[in-house]
């Protein structure tokens, strides 16, 4: 079994690695202010890399990054998830980057999205518009159709992916 898949399901009732990381790397962070967005952790052996991704209102930077692998580092040597060696990775998730969690369309509230629904839409599998509510249970876009503007109301179940719309 590869250490990805060690690491991703729970053995004697252990929670998975990666699980037991977000619970010590959260607050950490907070203290910083910084988000926690996610933690990966991939390879095998003595290659095994520790992912930690964060944000905050008005975007990381590089010294945001290089602050929490500071503050990381020694936590993780105290929680010591891996009997051997291992790489520390912080960084920020990128503009494009799918939502994962509430925070992620909140954040996008006002901005640009692109959805790609779990089934078509009239025909359409991915929408694209200015996202104006969301909640639990849905999310509202304003769309140009025919060059007017139309409200469509799409339940959170219908979306496979949704991330901004990155303007370059």
């Amino acid at each position: 079994m590869s250490k990805e898949n060690e690491v991703s399901n729970p053995v004697n009732g252990q929670k998975p690695v990666a699980d037991r990381l977000r619970e010590v790397i959260s607050p950490i962070l907070w203290t910083l202010g910084l988000e926690l967005v996610d933690v990966v952790c991939v390879g095998q052996g003595p290659r095994s890399v520790v992912r930690v991704l964060i944000d905050k209102s008005g975007g990381v930077g590089i010294a945001d990054c290089e602050q929490a692998h500071k503050a990381l580092g020694p936590a993780l040597d105290v929680v010591d998830p891996f009997p051997h060696a291992y790489t520390l990775e912080v960084s920020s998730p990128g503009l494009d980057r799918p939502f994962k969690r509430s925070q992620d369309y909140q954040r996008a509230v006002g901005k640009q999205v692109s959805l790609k629904l779990r089934q078509p839409l009239e025909g359409q599998w991915r929408v694209t518009g200015r996202l104006v509510h969301v909640d639990e249970q849905a999310v509202i876009l304003t769309v140009a159709v025919s060059r007017a503007p139309q409200t469509v109301r799409l339940d959170r179940a219908m979306i496979a992916e949704a991330k901004l719309v990155v303007k370059i």
